[in-house]
């Protein structure tokens, strides 16, 4: 095991960093392709029921980002960590902060359960839906608030493979999970005819499935951390430093469950098939997003181990990398996209009305998502070397800080046309505000003997 754990960190700390950000982003980006994918099997799967149950999905999609944001605190900033001490040496300091992670983050997705399913209706009507789109999104909700434990806690068990350099363990359990929802929905859906609570137990069951496959890579010592309720450690110190560390991810998410609260709520004045329509367009560009979310967390490792080792210059050039591949990667994604935008709405909902909303809205956010690589980058470079106060700010731009103004200013201002290009005017606002973040950070490390 020793001499696994130094083969590990002489490949974090040594490879050439292109090579290496390469290795571990292709995992990621697959894996994550593979989430998208599925999301968009949803989609497709619940639109056959009718344009209300469609706009149910978007509807339950701001749900699931709130229990994304609370894993993602816990895993990033339990992840990061991990990360830093392996790369400063500190394995049994690794092993405690994962293990009080796994605790905390499962303990926050218990009471997130308990919550959503004694408030399930009025949590329902909260997030923006109608009265024709409520039933369908309090069925479709209860099966995933089922599952928030397990849900909120792969997110944990994913972030530590992914620090540890270990991507490709980190992909077998998010794509097993994914594939089972392919094949789950059209199962429960219309051969057991349970309709979009089928939707709902599918991916219910995908994802304690995940959880199971990505906790035996740890149970089975394929990892550095150990994770034991001995080394759970629950002081202030290490629970106060994870969650400061995850912190900018809960902004995150929080912040683009809230954003695509928002604009349910704005889209509804104008119907169900605008509610459905831009429901679509959220999870296509978040199928091209996750390119770039892909390669930034195969540098999240990368840039974490090497700031623990101190070896600056290389973390530089890390994040060079890093934009370039994400840049290359996101702009055949969105030609791609563009070239079809009217079909991939029609694909997902064959009703002329949401083609007609949907058509521009998505053409008008895959062009502004290629200014996204640079401040997704930043963004986690801020994270993975633990200035959190930065990472947090900067992840409250793009749907937080700069949407919310630019969407209610524009709502008011042009209606359904200013809802369609609020994100992507927030997309190009955000990058420009993140640049003096990046100039500044590198001002004070020149070379690895600085």
């Amino acid at each position: 095991m020793a001499v696994k754990y130094r083969d590990q960190r002489d490949r974090m700390l040594n490879m050439p960093a292109g090579k290496l950000i390469a290795q571990l982003s292709v995992p990621t980006v697959i894996s994550m392709l593979v989430s998208g994918v599925y999301n968009l099997g949803d989609t497709f799967f619940v639109g056959k029921l009718g344009t209300s149950a469609s706009g149910a999905v978007g509807i339950v999609f701001s749900y699931m980002a709130i229990l994304q944001a609370f894993g993602f605190m816990c895993g990033q900033g339990s992840g990061a960590l991990v990360a830093q001490n392996l790369g400063a040496g500190r394995r049994r300091e690794a092993s405690v902060i994962g293990s009080t992670g796994f605790f905390i983050d499962f303990l926050i997705g218990a009471v997130l359960e308990v919550v959503t399913l004694v408030f399930l209706s009025p949590l329902s009507a909260l997030l923006g839906s109608t009265e024709t789109i409520r039933p369908y999104a309090m069925d479709y909700m209860f099966w995933i608030a089922v599952a928030a434990p397990f849900l909120t806690t792969s997110l944990l068990l994913n972030n530590i493979l992914r620090y540890e350099g270990y991507a490709s363990l980190a992909m077998i359990g998010l794509m097993a999970g994914g594939l089972l929802n392919l094949a789950g929905d059209p199962l429960f859906m219309f051969v057991f005819g349970m309709g979009i609570s089928g939707a709902g137990l599918s991916t219910a069951l995908s994802q304690i499935i995940s959880f199971a496959i990505l906790l035996s890579m740890f149970l089975r010592g394929r990892t550095q951390t150990q994770l034991s309720l001995n080394n759970v450690a629950l002081r202030a110190p290490v629970i106060g430093n994870i969650l400061k560390v995850g912190f900018p991810s809960l902004t995150r998410q929080g912040m683009g469950s809230f954003s695509t609260m928002m604009l349910n709520r704005s889209t509804r004045l104008y119907g169900d098939a605008a509610v459905a329509a831009m429901s679509i367009v959220g999870r296509i560009t978040m199928l091209t997003f996750t390119v770039v979310i892909g390669i930034g967390q195969g540098f999240q490792p990368v840039a974490a181990f090497n700031f623990g080792a101190k070896k600056y210059g290389r973390l530089r050039q890390a994040y060079h990398w890093t934009i370039l591949f994400q840049e290359i990667l996101l702009i055949v994604f969105v030609a791609v996209c563009l070239a079809f935008s009217g079909q991939l709405i029609g694909v997902f909902r064959d009703d002329a009305q949401v083609i007609a909303i949907g058509t521009p809205a998505l053409r008008y956010a895959l062009a502004a998502q290629l200014t996204q690589a640079f401040v997704v980058a930043t963004n986690m470079l801020y994270q993975s070397t633990g200035r959190a106060a930065g990472a947090t700010f900067m992840s409250m731009l793009r749907s937080g800080i700069v949407f919310i103004p630019v969407l209610l200013i524009l709502r008011t201002s042009l209606g359904l046309p200013g809802i369609q290009i609020a994100q992507p005017a927030a997309d190009v606002l955000s990058f420009a505000v993140t640049i003096p973040f990046a100039v500044a950070y590198f001002r004070k490390f020149t070379e690895d003997e600085a």
